[in-house]
Parts: C-alpha cells; sequence; structure tokens
C-alpha cells in the first residue's frame, strides 16, 4: 500500500530539520490514482484512463499543464495499477475503516510519510481518516499538497494534527479559501523569474512542503513531468532544461 521514497524524497534524508524524524525512521509515501482521485483539480487535472491501445492520458477541458504523476501513470503500468488498487481499497470505506486499513498497512519504521505523491483526498471521511492516523503516530511526520480545500477547511483549521503539515496547492477550483482562510500555499510556476518576481522560493526537493518550522510560508514549483506538445508549459519545460544544462557546462 505504502511505496518507499522516490528520487525526490529521498533528498529529505540529508535535511537536517527532518532528523528527528529520520533518524531511526525512513520516508514513504501513499499514492492514489492521479486525476480520479482529486475532485478539486483544474489546472493540472490530467488522469489515464484504460482503452483497447492500453493506457492513455486525458486532460481535463480547463488543464494549463499536465499531472506529472499522471504522466508517470501512463508510462509505468505498475505505478498505475498500484495506486489504482490503494483508491479502490479506501474509496468505499466509512472513516474509521479507512484509519484501520491505513494503520495496519504504515510501516513500522516510518519516519515521514507523504500523503500523496500522487492523487488527493478524495472526500471528507478520507481527510478525516487522515488527521485520526496522524493522531494515532505521533512520532511519524505527515505532508501533503492538496487542492481539498473544503476538507480542510471543515475539519477544523485549529484540529490539524501538529504533526502533520498542510500546503494549498494553487491552480484548483477552491483557490479562494487561500486568501479567505490564509492558508499556506505553493504555486507551479514557469520559471525561476517568474518565482523571484511573486517573491517565492522555489522547492525541488520536497524541503519546503515538509519542514515544520516552514509551515506558515508560501513556496513555488517549476514545472515538471511530461507536457502536452506544443502548449506553453512545454515550451516553458524546454526553456529549464536548456537553462539548467547551460548552469552545469
Amino acid at each position: 500500500m505504502f511505496s518507499q521514497a522516490n528520487v525526490k524524497l529521498k533528498k529529505l534524508y540529508k535535511y537536517p530539520a527532518l532528523q528527528q524524524w529520520l533518524e531511526n525512521g525512513k520516508v514513504y509515501s501513499l499514492d492514489l490514482l492521479s486525476g480520479h482521485s482529486c475532485p478539486f483539480a483544474k489546472d493540472c487535472h490530467s488522469k489515464v484512463v484504460q482503452t483497447d491501445d492500453g493506457l492513455r492520458i486525458v486532460d481535463g477541458p480547463d488543464t494549463e499543464f499536465r499531472c506529472y504523476s499522471a504522466s508517470q501513470e501512463a508510462i509505468y503500468t505498475n505505478a498505475y495499477k498500484k495506486r489504482k488498487a490503494n483508491f479502490e481499497a479506501l474509496k468505499g470505506l466509512e472513516t474509521d475503516e479507512m484509519v484501520t486499513l491505513l494503520c495496519d498497512n504504515l510501516p513500522k519504521n516510518s519516519g515521514v510519510i507523504r500523503i500523496h505523491a500522487a492523487g488527493d483526498f478524495f472526500n471528507q471521511k478520507y481527510f478525516n481518516a487522515w488527521m485520526k492516523v496522524a493522531e494515532l503516530n505521533p512520532s511519524v511526520l505527515f505532508y501533503a499538497y492538496t487542492k481539498a480545500l473544503p476538507y480542510w477547511v471543515h475539519f477544523g483549521l485549529d484540529k490539524i494534527p501538529e504533526n502533520v503539515i498542510l500546503t494549498a496547492s494553487r491552480g484548483g477550483r477552491s483557490d479562494a479559501m487561500i486568501a479567505e482562510h490564509e492558508l499556506r500555499s505553493v504555486k507551479v510556476v514557469f520559471s525561476a523569474a517568474e518565482a523571484e518576481k511573486l517573491g517565492l522560493e522555489i522547492d525541488d526537493d520536497d524541503t519546503h512542503a515538509s519542514d515544520p518550522t516552514k509551515r506558515d510560508n508560501d513556496f513555488a514549483l517549476l514545472i515538471h513531468g511530461v507536457q502536452p506538445k506544443g502548449s506553453e508549459a512545454a515550451v516553458a519545460l524546454r526553456a529549464i532544461k536548456k537553462e539548467k544544462k547551460m548552469a552545469s557546462v
């Protein structure tokens, strides 16, 4: 059910601010099927569907840049199958049943858990379940990016466990709630210059997202993944790759 740290998440092991959780623990994630489990996605809404020709990615009507994890699922069948199995196992359960399932599968050596390297909180019961899992596991740090802002706010901002770090992901259908409730947020940018103009630091290793001392600091993510050919996002991605290549010469 849980997955070991990917290349990006492995960088957290070297981050000093997380050593109290990682001294004797490891980094894991719990992933769901992208798009299918993201009820508030808009700008990045993409999902993989099964067709007679195999797995194919489908962009939503308002997609401005393609979801990175959905792109993975279109390429890596095993990732698609595991995320789909997780989603199917959870979506029909009541909150207490979800808590039991998640706790029973939580690795015993968990130190830091990213809730959804793929997917999102798909209903209120599921959001509530994760908050309860965190309460039951106070020695583990949990963090998540989410566009499911109504679930977060409805749960109660002052009731989020101390060991849960949440980030509102801009580009969803409930973005107005970010300013209204003063939620910490992240914005996907198309260049480092755009981030600088907005006064946002770029997080390329999940340290901003996971660090409890930065739980009130907004930040940015550079566009990444596979983008639709000819799109503004694709053009921006090529420019970013070219700039990195020149910088490494």
